[in-house]
Protein backbone atom coordinates (compact mmCIF):
# COMPACT_ATOMS: atom_id res chain seq x y z
CA UNK A 1 0.00 0.00 0.00
CA UNK A 2 3.06 2.29 -0.20
CA UNK A 3 1.62 4.22 -3.17
CA UNK A 4 -0.90 5.92 -0.84
CA UNK A 5 -0.42 9.64 -0.27
CA UNK A 6 0.63 10.95 3.14
CA UNK A 7 -1.39 13.85 4.54
CA UNK A 8 -1.93 15.58 7.86
CA UNK A 9 -5.48 15.02 9.06
CA UNK A 10 -7.45 14.92 12.28
CA UNK A 11 -10.15 12.38 13.19
CA UNK A 12 -13.26 12.88 15.30
CA UNK A 13 -15.30 10.16 16.96
CA UNK A 14 -18.77 11.57 17.61
CA UNK A 15 -20.79 9.34 19.97
CA UNK A 16 -24.28 10.85 19.86
CA UNK A 17 -27.56 9.76 21.41
CA UNK A 18 -28.76 7.63 18.50
CA UNK A 19 -25.68 7.10 16.36
CA UNK A 20 -21.90 7.05 16.28
CA UNK A 21 -19.86 8.55 13.47
CA UNK A 22 -16.17 8.87 12.72
CA UNK A 23 -15.05 11.73 10.47
CA UNK A 24 -11.63 12.64 9.07
CA UNK A 25 -11.10 16.39 8.47
CA UNK A 26 -8.36 18.42 6.79
CA UNK A 27 -7.21 21.80 8.05
CA UNK A 28 -10.10 23.68 6.39
CA UNK A 29 -12.64 21.26 7.94
CA UNK A 30 -13.33 19.62 4.60
CA UNK A 31 -14.44 16.02 5.17
CA UNK A 32 -12.16 13.39 3.59
CA UNK A 33 -13.92 10.25 4.84
CA UNK A 34 -16.69 9.34 7.27
CA UNK A 35 -18.90 6.50 8.43
CA UNK A 36 -22.00 6.60 10.61
CA UNK A 37 -24.00 3.83 12.32
CA UNK A 38 -27.18 3.99 14.39
CA UNK A 39 -27.19 1.88 17.57
CA UNK A 40 -30.18 0.40 19.44
CA UNK A 41 -32.28 2.44 21.90
CA UNK A 42 -33.96 0.64 24.81
CA UNK A 43 -37.20 1.87 26.42
CA UNK A 44 -38.05 -0.88 28.94
CA UNK A 45 -40.62 1.20 30.89
CA UNK A 46 -42.41 4.55 30.46
CA UNK A 47 -39.89 7.37 30.99
CA UNK A 48 -36.90 4.97 30.81
CA UNK A 49 -34.25 5.31 28.10
CA UNK A 50 -31.19 3.05 28.05
CA UNK A 51 -28.13 2.31 25.93
CA UNK A 52 -25.87 -0.71 25.95
CA UNK A 53 -22.42 0.85 26.51
CA UNK A 54 -20.69 -2.13 24.93
CA UNK A 55 -22.78 -1.68 21.78
CA UNK A 56 -21.72 1.99 21.65
CA UNK A 57 -18.07 0.86 21.82
CA UNK A 58 -18.56 -1.80 19.10
CA UNK A 59 -20.23 0.75 16.82
CA UNK A 60 -17.40 3.22 17.48
CA UNK A 61 -14.75 0.63 16.57
CA UNK A 62 -16.63 -0.28 13.40
CA UNK A 63 -17.04 3.37 12.36
CA UNK A 64 -13.29 3.95 12.72
CA UNK A 65 -12.58 0.80 10.69
CA UNK A 66 -14.96 1.71 7.85
CA UNK A 67 -13.84 5.36 7.71
CA UNK A 68 -10.18 4.36 7.45
CA UNK A 69 -11.05 1.89 4.64
CA UNK A 70 -12.80 4.70 2.81
CA UNK A 71 -9.86 7.10 3.42
CA UNK A 72 -7.47 4.53 1.94
CA UNK A 73 -9.70 3.81 -1.03
CA UNK A 74 -9.61 7.53 -1.82
CA UNK A 75 -5.81 7.36 -1.95
CA UNK A 76 -4.68 8.49 1.51
CA UNK A 77 -2.58 6.44 3.93
CA UNK A 78 -4.13 5.79 7.34
CA UNK A 79 -0.96 7.26 8.90
CA UNK A 80 -2.26 10.63 7.65
CA UNK A 81 -4.57 10.68 10.72
CA UNK A 82 -2.25 12.32 13.27
CA UNK A 83 -4.61 12.59 16.25
CA UNK A 84 -8.27 12.02 17.10
CA UNK A 85 -10.82 13.74 19.35
CA UNK A 86 -13.89 12.22 20.99
CA UNK A 87 -17.17 14.01 21.58
CA UNK A 88 -20.19 12.50 23.25
CA UNK A 89 -23.80 12.74 24.41
CA UNK A 90 -23.46 14.19 27.89
CA UNK A 91 -24.99 13.12 31.25
CA UNK A 92 -25.57 9.55 30.01
CA UNK A 93 -24.21 7.44 32.85
CA UNK A 94 -22.10 4.28 32.57
CA UNK A 95 -21.18 1.96 35.47
CA UNK A 96 -18.54 -0.70 34.89
CA UNK A 97 -16.26 -3.05 36.79
CA UNK A 98 -12.67 -2.16 37.62
CA UNK A 99 -11.79 -5.90 37.63
CA UNK A 100 -13.41 -7.00 34.37
CA UNK A 101 -13.76 -3.73 32.42
CA UNK A 102 -17.33 -4.75 31.55
CA UNK A 103 -20.49 -2.68 32.12
CA UNK A 104 -22.50 -3.67 35.19
CA UNK A 105 -25.89 -2.57 33.81
CA UNK A 106 -27.21 -0.68 30.80
CA UNK A 107 -26.30 3.00 30.62
CA UNK A 108 -29.01 5.45 31.71
CA UNK A 109 -29.45 8.06 28.96
CA UNK A 110 -29.59 11.83 29.58
CA UNK A 111 -33.29 11.98 28.53
CA UNK A 112 -34.31 9.25 31.01
CA UNK A 113 -36.77 10.47 33.66
CA UNK A 114 -37.14 7.38 35.91
CA UNK A 115 -35.20 9.21 38.65
CA UNK A 116 -37.98 11.69 39.59
CA UNK A 117 -38.25 10.09 43.05
CA UNK A 118 -34.48 10.24 43.63
CA UNK A 119 -34.67 13.96 42.82
CA UNK A 120 -37.55 14.38 45.30
CA UNK A 121 -35.48 12.51 47.92
CA UNK A 122 -32.44 14.78 47.49
CA UNK A 123 -34.64 17.89 47.42
CA UNK A 124 -35.90 16.83 50.84
CA UNK A 125 -32.35 16.10 52.02
CA UNK A 126 -31.20 19.51 50.78
CA UNK A 127 -34.11 21.11 52.61
CA UNK A 128 -33.72 19.26 55.93
CA UNK A 129 -30.03 18.29 56.27
CA UNK A 130 -28.34 20.40 53.61
CA UNK A 131 -24.76 20.20 52.34
CA UNK A 132 -21.53 20.89 54.17
CA UNK A 133 -19.92 23.84 52.38
CA UNK A 134 -16.86 23.95 54.64
CA UNK A 135 -15.88 21.88 57.68
CA UNK A 136 -18.72 22.17 60.20
CA UNK A 137 -20.72 24.67 58.07
CA UNK A 138 -23.98 23.33 56.64
CA UNK A 139 -26.39 25.08 54.32
CA UNK A 140 -29.95 23.85 53.99
CA UNK A 141 -33.36 24.90 52.66
CA UNK A 142 -33.14 27.79 50.19
CA UNK A 143 -29.48 28.32 51.16
CA UNK A 144 -28.76 24.66 50.37
CA UNK A 145 -30.28 24.98 46.88
CA UNK A 146 -28.26 28.15 46.35
CA UNK A 147 -25.06 26.48 47.64
CA UNK A 148 -25.53 23.59 45.19
CA UNK A 149 -26.01 26.09 42.33
CA UNK A 150 -22.99 28.06 43.55
CA UNK A 151 -20.71 24.99 43.47
CA UNK A 152 -22.00 23.22 40.34
CA UNK A 153 -23.97 25.80 38.32
CA UNK A 154 -26.81 23.25 38.23
CA UNK A 155 -30.16 22.55 39.90
CA UNK A 156 -31.23 19.11 41.16
CA UNK A 157 -32.79 17.39 38.14
CA UNK A 158 -33.30 13.95 36.58
CA UNK A 159 -31.01 15.25 33.84
CA UNK A 160 -27.64 15.03 35.63
CA UNK A 161 -25.37 12.02 36.06
CA UNK A 162 -25.04 11.80 39.87
CA UNK A 163 -28.81 11.29 40.16
CA UNK A 164 -28.70 8.48 37.55
CA UNK A 165 -25.72 6.82 39.26
CA UNK A 166 -27.49 6.96 42.62
CA UNK A 167 -30.51 5.24 41.04
CA UNK A 168 -28.23 2.47 39.68
CA UNK A 169 -26.64 1.84 43.10
CA UNK A 170 -30.07 1.83 44.77
CA UNK A 171 -31.82 -0.43 42.23
CA UNK A 172 -29.22 -2.76 40.69
CA UNK A 173 -27.69 -5.21 43.21
CA UNK A 174 -24.63 -5.79 40.99
CA UNK A 175 -23.86 -2.04 40.96
CA UNK A 176 -24.41 -1.76 44.73
CA UNK A 177 -22.13 -4.77 45.28
CA UNK A 178 -19.39 -3.29 43.07
CA UNK A 179 -19.69 0.06 44.89
CA UNK A 180 -19.40 -1.72 48.25
CA UNK A 181 -16.40 -3.82 47.13
CA UNK A 182 -14.65 -0.81 45.53
CA UNK A 183 -14.96 -2.44 42.11
CA UNK A 184 -17.18 0.27 40.57
CA UNK A 185 -15.99 2.73 37.93
CA UNK A 186 -18.36 5.54 37.01
CA UNK A 187 -18.10 7.67 33.90
CA UNK A 188 -19.94 9.54 31.20
CA UNK A 189 -19.66 8.29 27.61
CA UNK A 190 -16.31 9.97 26.77
CA UNK A 191 -14.82 8.35 29.88
CA UNK A 192 -16.04 4.88 28.85
CA UNK A 193 -14.97 5.18 25.19
CA UNK A 194 -11.52 6.58 26.09
CA UNK A 195 -11.08 3.80 28.70
CA UNK A 196 -11.68 1.18 25.99
CA UNK A 197 -9.69 2.79 23.18
CA UNK A 198 -6.72 3.44 25.49
CA UNK A 199 -6.38 -0.23 26.46
CA UNK A 200 -9.36 -1.11 28.66
CA UNK A 201 -8.87 -3.20 31.78
CA UNK A 202 -5.16 -3.87 31.03
CA UNK A 203 -4.24 -0.17 31.09
CA UNK A 204 -7.03 0.96 33.45
CA UNK A 205 -7.00 4.58 32.17
CA UNK A 206 -10.07 6.02 33.91
CA UNK A 207 -10.35 9.71 32.99
CA UNK A 208 -13.24 12.18 32.82
CA UNK A 209 -13.16 15.48 30.96
CA UNK A 210 -14.21 18.75 32.61
CA UNK A 211 -17.10 19.79 30.32
CA UNK A 212 -18.70 16.39 30.89
CA UNK A 213 -17.84 16.44 34.59
CA UNK A 214 -19.59 19.81 34.87
CA UNK A 215 -22.85 17.96 34.08
CA UNK A 216 -22.64 15.44 36.92
CA UNK A 217 -23.65 17.59 39.96
CA UNK A 218 -20.28 16.57 41.48
CA UNK A 219 -17.84 19.10 39.99
CA UNK A 220 -16.85 22.39 41.56
CA UNK A 221 -16.91 24.60 38.46
CA UNK A 222 -14.55 27.17 40.00
CA UNK A 223 -11.75 24.80 41.03
CA UNK A 224 -12.45 22.16 38.32
CA UNK A 225 -12.11 19.47 41.00
CA UNK A 226 -14.60 16.91 42.30
CA UNK A 227 -16.39 18.48 45.27
CA UNK A 228 -15.97 16.20 48.35
CA UNK A 229 -19.11 17.57 50.08
CA UNK A 230 -21.27 16.57 47.08
CA UNK A 231 -19.66 13.15 46.72
CA UNK A 232 -20.61 12.69 50.38
CA UNK A 233 -24.10 14.23 49.90
CA UNK A 234 -24.97 11.62 47.25
CA UNK A 235 -23.28 8.83 49.22
CA UNK A 236 -20.57 7.84 46.72
CA UNK A 237 -17.05 6.53 47.31
CA UNK A 238 -14.50 8.90 45.86
CA UNK A 239 -12.60 6.00 44.24
CA UNK A 240 -15.37 5.43 41.66
CA UNK A 241 -14.75 8.86 40.06
CA UNK A 242 -12.50 9.30 37.01
CA UNK A 243 -9.34 11.42 37.12
CA UNK A 244 -10.21 14.87 35.73
CA UNK A 245 -8.55 16.04 32.49
CA UNK A 246 -8.81 19.14 30.27
CA UNK A 247 -10.61 19.39 26.93
CA UNK A 248 -7.42 19.47 24.85
CA UNK A 249 -4.36 17.42 25.80
CA UNK A 250 -2.83 14.06 24.85
CA UNK A 251 -4.43 11.40 27.09
CA UNK A 252 -2.64 8.38 25.62
CA UNK A 253 -2.51 6.32 22.42
CA UNK A 254 -5.13 4.09 20.83
CA UNK A 255 -4.34 0.49 21.78
CA UNK A 256 -5.84 -1.48 18.87
CA UNK A 257 -7.43 -1.35 15.40
CA UNK A 258 -6.40 0.58 12.28
CA UNK A 259 -5.41 3.65 14.32
CA UNK A 260 -3.30 1.82 16.94
CA UNK A 261 -0.60 4.19 18.19
CA UNK A 262 -2.48 7.38 17.23
CA UNK A 263 -2.89 9.79 20.18
CA UNK A 264 -6.29 10.85 21.54
CA UNK A 265 -5.95 14.63 22.02
CA UNK A 266 -9.47 15.98 22.61
CA UNK A 267 -12.39 14.98 24.80
CA UNK A 268 -15.43 17.24 24.98
CA UNK A 269 -19.18 17.02 25.63
CA UNK A 270 -21.16 17.34 22.39
CA UNK A 271 -22.75 20.73 23.06
CA UNK A 272 -19.49 22.32 24.10
CA UNK A 273 -17.91 20.67 21.04
CA UNK A 274 -20.49 22.38 18.82
CA UNK A 275 -19.72 25.73 20.49
CA UNK A 276 -16.02 25.21 19.64
CA UNK A 277 -16.86 23.85 16.16
CA UNK A 278 -18.91 27.00 15.46
CA UNK A 279 -15.88 28.99 16.71
CA UNK A 280 -17.98 30.74 19.37
CA UNK A 281 -14.90 31.12 21.55
CA UNK A 282 -15.41 34.76 22.52
CA UNK A 283 -17.72 36.24 25.10
CA UNK A 284 -21.21 36.95 23.71
CA UNK A 285 -21.16 34.42 20.84
CA UNK A 286 -23.87 31.75 20.79
CA UNK A 287 -24.85 28.60 18.94
CA UNK A 288 -27.77 26.20 19.04
CA UNK A 289 -27.52 22.55 18.04
CA UNK A 290 -30.76 20.88 16.99
CA UNK A 291 -30.41 17.11 17.33
CA UNK A 292 -32.52 14.74 19.43
CA UNK A 293 -32.80 17.65 21.86
CA UNK A 294 -31.68 21.25 21.31
CA UNK A 295 -28.91 23.00 23.17
CA UNK A 296 -28.15 26.66 23.18
CA UNK A 297 -24.77 27.75 24.51
CA UNK A 298 -23.73 31.33 25.03
CA UNK A 299 -20.02 31.92 25.70
CA UNK A 300 -19.41 34.05 28.82
CA UNK A 301 -15.58 33.99 28.61
CA UNK A 302 -13.55 33.56 31.81
CA UNK A 303 -16.50 34.50 34.05
CA UNK A 304 -19.06 32.16 35.54
CA UNK A 305 -22.38 33.94 34.99
CA UNK A 306 -24.95 32.67 37.50
CA UNK A 307 -28.39 32.50 35.95
CA UNK A 308 -31.44 33.88 37.72
CA UNK A 309 -33.65 32.79 34.84
CA UNK A 310 -33.46 29.02 34.68
CA UNK A 311 -30.26 28.52 32.67
CA UNK A 312 -27.23 26.45 33.62
CA UNK A 313 -23.72 27.77 34.14
CA UNK A 314 -21.37 25.26 32.59
CA UNK A 315 -17.74 24.80 31.61
CA UNK A 316 -17.38 25.61 27.88
CA UNK A 317 -13.84 24.26 27.53
CA UNK A 318 -10.40 24.18 29.13
CA UNK A 319 -7.79 24.62 26.40
CA UNK A 320 -5.12 22.52 28.17
CA UNK A 321 -4.19 21.15 31.61
CA UNK A 322 -2.81 24.53 32.75
CA UNK A 323 -5.26 26.77 30.89
CA UNK A 324 -7.93 28.81 32.67
CA UNK A 325 -11.43 27.50 31.97
CA UNK A 326 -13.86 29.32 29.67
CA UNK A 327 -17.53 29.22 30.74
CA UNK A 328 -20.93 29.32 29.06
CA UNK A 329 -24.59 29.76 29.89
CA UNK A 330 -26.63 26.87 28.57
CA UNK A 331 -30.28 26.28 27.88
CA UNK A 332 -31.29 22.68 27.17
CA UNK A 333 -34.46 21.61 25.37
CA UNK A 334 -35.14 17.89 25.90
CA UNK A 335 -37.17 17.38 22.72
CA UNK A 336 -36.31 18.81 19.28
CA UNK A 337 -35.64 16.28 16.51
CA UNK A 338 -37.23 13.56 18.64
CA UNK A 339 -40.63 15.29 18.20
CA UNK A 340 -40.23 14.88 14.44
CA UNK A 341 -39.27 11.23 14.97
CA UNK A 342 -42.48 10.89 17.01
CA UNK A 343 -44.53 12.28 14.09
CA UNK A 344 -42.80 9.70 11.88
CA UNK A 345 -42.61 6.57 14.07
CA UNK A 346 -45.53 6.83 16.50
CA UNK A 347 -48.04 8.89 14.55
CA UNK A 348 -47.19 7.83 10.99
CA UNK A 349 -47.74 11.40 9.69
CA UNK A 350 -44.50 11.44 7.68
CA UNK A 351 -42.33 8.73 6.11
CA UNK A 352 -38.98 10.33 6.85
CA UNK A 353 -37.86 13.23 9.04
CA UNK A 354 -37.08 15.84 6.31
CA UNK A 355 -40.66 15.46 5.03
CA UNK A 356 -41.88 17.46 8.07
CA UNK A 357 -40.84 20.68 6.29
CA UNK A 358 -42.88 19.82 3.16
CA UNK A 359 -45.91 18.86 5.23
CA UNK A 360 -45.68 22.04 7.34
CA UNK A 361 -45.25 24.21 4.22
CA UNK A 362 -48.74 23.25 2.99
CA UNK A 363 -50.25 25.66 5.57
CA UNK A 364 -49.17 29.28 6.09
CA UNK A 365 -49.79 29.06 9.88
CA UNK A 366 -50.35 26.39 12.54
CA UNK A 367 -54.07 27.29 12.58
CA UNK A 368 -53.94 28.21 16.26
CA UNK A 369 -52.41 24.85 17.29
CA UNK A 370 -49.59 24.80 19.87
CA UNK A 371 -47.56 21.68 20.61
CA UNK A 372 -45.70 21.64 23.94
CA UNK A 373 -43.27 18.77 23.34
CA UNK A 374 -42.75 17.90 27.03
CA UNK A 375 -42.28 14.16 26.45
CA UNK A 376 -40.00 13.86 29.50
CA UNK A 377 -40.87 17.04 31.38
CA UNK A 378 -39.51 20.48 30.50
CA UNK A 379 -35.86 21.52 30.86
CA UNK A 380 -34.63 25.15 30.58
CA UNK A 381 -35.84 27.69 31.47
CA UNK A 382 -38.87 25.97 33.07
CA UNK A 383 -37.30 22.97 34.91
CA UNK A 384 -40.54 21.09 35.41
CA UNK A 385 -40.02 17.29 35.42
CA UNK A 386 -43.78 16.88 35.91
CA UNK A 387 -44.79 18.73 32.72
CA UNK A 388 -46.57 16.60 30.11
CA UNK A 389 -46.74 16.79 26.32
CA UNK A 390 -49.68 18.86 25.11
CA UNK A 391 -51.37 19.59 21.77
CA UNK A 392 -53.81 22.47 22.29
CA UNK A 393 -55.90 24.71 20.05
CA UNK A 394 -57.18 21.76 18.01
CA UNK A 395 -60.49 22.19 16.17
CA UNK A 396 -62.27 20.43 13.30
CA UNK A 397 -60.22 22.68 11.03
CA UNK A 398 -56.91 21.16 12.24
CA UNK A 399 -55.04 18.91 9.79
CA UNK A 400 -51.63 17.13 9.85
CA UNK A 401 -49.92 20.15 8.22
CA UNK A 402 -50.97 22.37 11.14
CA UNK A 403 -49.53 19.82 13.58
CA UNK A 404 -46.28 19.54 11.58
CA UNK A 405 -45.97 23.31 11.61
CA UNK A 406 -46.74 23.47 15.34
CA UNK A 407 -43.91 20.95 15.88
CA UNK A 408 -41.39 23.21 14.11
CA UNK A 409 -42.76 26.23 15.99
CA UNK A 410 -42.40 24.43 19.36
CA UNK A 411 -38.70 24.22 18.65
CA UNK A 412 -38.51 27.94 17.82
CA UNK A 413 -40.54 29.02 20.88
CA UNK A 414 -38.36 26.99 23.25
CA UNK A 415 -35.22 28.48 21.67
CA UNK A 416 -36.66 31.98 22.08
CA UNK A 417 -37.54 31.32 25.75
CA UNK A 418 -33.90 30.45 26.40
CA UNK A 419 -32.54 33.46 24.49
CA UNK A 420 -34.79 35.80 26.47
CA UNK A 421 -33.36 34.31 29.69
CA UNK A 422 -29.81 34.71 28.36
CA UNK A 423 -30.43 38.38 27.64
CA UNK A 424 -31.67 38.94 31.19
CA UNK A 425 -28.72 37.06 32.74
CA UNK A 426 -25.89 38.44 30.63
CA UNK A 427 -27.24 41.89 29.82
CA UNK A 428 -26.28 41.41 26.15
CA UNK A 429 -28.52 41.24 23.13
CA UNK A 430 -28.07 38.39 20.68
CA UNK A 431 -27.40 39.64 17.14
CA UNK A 432 -27.42 36.27 15.48
CA UNK A 433 -27.56 32.59 16.29
CA UNK A 434 -25.25 30.03 14.67
CA UNK A 435 -27.02 26.72 14.17
CA UNK A 436 -26.16 23.12 13.37
CA UNK A 437 -27.58 19.62 13.78
CA UNK A 438 -29.97 17.49 11.75
CA UNK A 439 -33.06 19.70 12.10
CA UNK A 440 -31.30 22.70 10.57
CA UNK A 441 -31.33 21.06 7.12
CA UNK A 442 -34.93 22.24 6.74
CA UNK A 443 -35.14 25.78 5.34
CA UNK A 444 -38.70 26.19 6.64
CA UNK A 445 -37.66 25.19 10.18
CA UNK A 446 -34.91 27.84 10.06
CA UNK A 447 -37.25 30.56 8.66
CA UNK A 448 -39.74 29.82 11.46
CA UNK A 449 -36.90 30.09 13.98
CA UNK A 450 -35.89 33.54 12.62
CA UNK A 451 -39.55 34.68 12.60
CA UNK A 452 -40.37 33.56 16.13
CA UNK A 453 -37.04 34.74 17.55
CA UNK A 454 -36.72 38.06 15.73
CA UNK A 455 -32.99 37.53 15.09
CA UNK A 456 -30.97 36.28 12.14
CA UNK A 457 -30.08 32.59 11.99
CA UNK A 458 -26.71 31.63 10.44
CA UNK A 459 -26.33 28.12 9.08
CA UNK A 460 -22.92 26.92 7.83
CA UNK A 461 -22.68 24.60 4.80
CA UNK A 462 -20.62 21.98 6.71
CA UNK A 463 -22.80 21.36 9.75
CA UNK A 464 -20.87 18.61 11.55
CA UNK A 465 -19.94 21.23 14.15
CA UNK A 466 -19.90 18.77 17.05
CA UNK A 467 -17.39 16.48 15.35
CA UNK A 468 -15.40 19.49 14.16
CA UNK A 469 -15.22 20.84 17.74
CA UNK A 470 -13.56 17.70 19.07
CA UNK A 471 -11.24 17.67 16.02
CA UNK A 472 -10.17 21.26 16.84
CA UNK A 473 -9.46 20.24 20.46
CA UNK A 474 -7.42 17.24 19.31
CA UNK A 475 -5.49 19.18 16.64
CA UNK A 476 -4.71 21.97 19.11
CA UNK A 477 -3.37 19.42 21.65
CA UNK A 478 -0.51 18.47 19.31
CA UNK A 479 -0.17 21.91 17.67
CA UNK A 480 -1.45 20.63 14.30
CA UNK A 481 -1.87 23.40 11.67
CA UNK A 482 -0.96 25.96 14.36
CA UNK A 483 -4.44 25.64 15.90
CA UNK A 484 -4.75 27.09 19.41
CA UNK A 485 -8.09 27.31 21.21
CA UNK A 486 -6.91 30.22 23.32
CA UNK A 487 -6.15 32.17 20.10
CA UNK A 488 -9.35 32.04 17.96
CA UNK A 489 -7.51 33.80 15.10
CA UNK A 490 -5.53 30.55 14.49
CA UNK A 491 -8.82 28.94 13.39
CA UNK A 492 -9.66 31.62 10.81
CA UNK A 493 -9.34 29.21 7.84
CA UNK A 494 -11.59 26.55 9.36
CA UNK A 495 -15.07 25.96 7.87
CA UNK A 496 -15.50 29.31 6.15
CA UNK A 497 -17.42 28.50 2.99
CA UNK A 498 -21.12 28.67 2.29
CA UNK A 499 -22.93 30.25 5.27
CA UNK A 500 -26.64 30.91 4.73
CA UNK A 501 -28.51 33.55 6.70
CA UNK A 502 -32.25 33.48 7.54
CA UNK A 503 -33.82 36.79 8.62
CA UNK A 504 -37.19 37.47 10.29
CA UNK A 505 -40.14 38.16 7.96
CA UNK A 506 -43.08 38.72 10.34
CA UNK A 507 -44.13 41.83 12.25
CA UNK A 508 -43.25 42.47 15.89
CA UNK A 509 -46.99 42.42 16.68
CA UNK A 510 -47.49 38.94 15.16
CA UNK A 511 -44.42 37.68 16.96
CA UNK A 512 -45.73 38.96 20.29
CA UNK A 513 -49.15 37.38 19.77
CA UNK A 514 -47.66 33.97 18.90
CA UNK A 515 -45.34 34.16 21.91
CA UNK A 516 -48.22 34.91 24.30
CA UNK A 517 -50.12 31.88 22.94
CA UNK A 518 -47.08 29.68 23.51
CA UNK A 519 -46.70 30.85 27.12
CA UNK A 520 -50.36 30.01 27.83
CA UNK A 521 -49.88 26.54 26.33
CA UNK A 522 -46.77 25.88 28.48
CA UNK A 523 -48.67 26.96 31.60
CA UNK A 524 -51.33 24.33 30.89
CA UNK A 525 -48.77 21.55 30.41
CA UNK A 526 -46.97 22.08 33.71
CA UNK A 527 -47.09 20.00 36.91
CA UNK A 528 -49.05 17.10 35.37
CA UNK A 529 -47.08 14.39 37.24
CA UNK A 530 -45.43 14.82 40.63
CA UNK A 531 -42.36 12.97 41.90
CA UNK A 532 -42.45 11.52 45.44
CA UNK A 533 -39.69 10.87 47.95
CA UNK A 534 -39.79 7.06 48.27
Amino acid sequence: MSNLKQGEFVGSLDCGTTSVRFIVFDKHADILAQHQLEFPQYYPNPGWHEHDAEEIQQHADLCILETIKSLESSGWAKESVKVIGITNQRETTVAWSRKTGKQLCKAIVWTDSRTKNIVAHYEAKLRDTGIQVEPGVWKKGKDGIEALREITGLPLSTYFSAIKLRWMIDHYPEVAKAHEADDLLFGTVESWVAYNLLGGVEKGIHIGEVTNASRTLLLNTKTLQWEPSLVEFFGFRESILPKLVSTSQVYGKIAYGPLAGVPIGGLVGDQQAALIGNKCLNQGEAKCTYGTGAFLLFCTGGDIVRSDHGLLSTVAYQAGPDAKPVYALEGSIAVAGSAIKWLRDSMGMIKDAPEVNDLAAKEPTSGGVYFVTAFSGLLAPYWDPGAAGLLIGISQYTNPSHIARATLEANAFQTYAIIESMKLDSGTDLKNLKVDGGMTNGDLAMSILADVGGFSVIRPEMRESTALGSALCAGAAIGLYGWDLSKPATLSEVNTKGNREFTPSISEEDRKKKWEGWQRAVERSRGWEEGVDE
